[in-house]
């Protein structure tokens, strides 16, 4: 009898026609190939396997490329930790492969008693995390930014800028270096926990050979804006993994400056407004790129969609320029044009409070090496390489 569902077509398959993997990375974003790159050091075999004709072609390549310094999040939240060791081992990485990247360093402007009352809350909390920070006046600033506006500022002096394609492209390197395969243009599509290990299916994008199981003992989800999706298939409809891990949708519109107005709006570093008090977004930012554009955003459009990248939506371009203008009073709306968007997988639900990322394996569960990594968006890229190095401490 012919399968009807991708489910029966994987119980079907008997272990004669399964291909055999050490170990099985869901997702080749950003933190995906860290962790694949990571598991292929050690002995056996690794395969890392993507949905997409390439890598990192959604959240990692849809976002500021932004180094963070790892400021904002409650001390002892997973997300600071990661961020913290992962911007060092980032810029370690990026020094020893040849990645182009610059610290050019961010302040956090302040407008007015509330905003100055954060900042200096910011600089406490910079302190008791050993990130370097210090406040500048508004009077410094200007001397050093003329162009922006601003009654105090946090200087963020270890935050940077990164090339994530030459990054991603350095860990898919290492990944074959190792011994590990990425295999683009595969899907998973059913996954069963059987006989002490996973059992997966995958569709190929071969006709002649459509379908391709799979059994690993360990399996990494690092599906990115499709992580709630690919835990769940291992759980019934009851399971309390479909609340827990079921991902929100923020999607950000980046504008870039036009050519003009760049050459007569000089700024040398990134500016960032006093974000939102539950960290939804860190505000309509001001960023640079490695050849010195200038970009602004992103907004904030929740949706329930993971796949619409089209610019049309969100904020009007002159509330745009409004929130940018709050710093960078010399913007027009005729200065900007809609660069790209890029969607982030949320934990918090719009309106709710901050989440932590989920780095998680799941024995507690009953299902011992399979490991979660949900609600991974900013700093994920930061963070991707300590995120690697804590999974395999917990897998090995």
């Amino acid at each position: 009898m012919l399968a009807t569902s991708a489910s029966e077509r994987l119980a079907q398959c008997k272990d004669e026609d399964l291909t055999m993997v050490d170990h099985l990375v869901i997702g080749a974003g950003v933190v995906g190939l860290a962790v694949g790159r990571q598991l292929a050091q050690r002995s056996g075999s690794t395969l890392v396997v993507d949905k997409n004709r390439q890598f990192g072609m959604e959240t990692s390549s849809r976002n500021s490329e932004v180094i963070h310094a790892g400021i904002y999040y409650p001390k002892d939240s997973l997300r600071t930790k990661v961020c913290i060791e992962g911007k060092h081992r980032l810029y370690a990485y990026c020094q020893q492969q040849g990645i182009s990247h610059q610290r050019v360093g961010k302040w956090v402007v302040a407008q007015g008693t509330e905003q100055l009352e954060y900042l200096h809350a910011l600089r406490r909390h910079c302190a008791e995390l050993s990130v370097p920070a210090e406040i500048i006046s508004g009077t410094v600033a200007q001397k050093e930014e003329p162009l922006v506006r601003a009654d105090a500022a946090l200087v963020s002096p270890t935050t940077g800028i990164v090339d994530s394609h030459e990054f991603m492209s350095a860990m898919l390197r290492d990944l074959a270096d190792s011994g590990g395969t990425f295999a683009p243009n595969t899907s998973v599509v059913a996954m069963q926990r059987d006989q002490g290990s996973y059992k997966v299916l995958v569709t190929t994008g071969d006709p002649e050979t459509p379908f391709m199981a799979i059994r690993a003992p360990v399996v990494v989800n690092a599906a990115g804006l499709w992580a709630d999706r690919i835990a769940n298939m291992l759980v019934p409809d009851s399971h309390p993994w479909r609340e827990q891990y079921r991902l929100h949708f923020a999607k950000g519109r980046y504008y870039v400056l036009d050519a003009g107005a760049s050459a007569r709006l000089r700024v040398r570093r990134l500016v960032y407004p006093v974000p939102d008090k539950n960290i939804v977004s860190l505000g309509t930012h001001l960023t640079l790129d490695l050849a010195g554009t200038i970009r602004f955003g992103p907004d904030v459009e929740w949706t329930a969609s993971n796949t619409n990248y089209a610019p049309g939506g969100g904020a009007p371009i002159d509330e745009v320029v409004r929130a940018i203008n709050a710093y960078l009073p010399a913007v027009r709306s005729e200065d900007l044009s809609l660069g790209y968007t890029g969607i982030r997988p949320k934990l918090q639900r719009p309106g709710g409070a901050f989440c932590d990322f989920v780095i998680r394996e799941e024995s507690d569960a009953g299902m011992p090496g399979f490991v979660n990594l949900v609600g991974l968006e900013s700093p994920g890229l930061t963070s991707s390489l300590a995120i690697a190095a804590m999974v395999d401490k917990i897998l090995h």
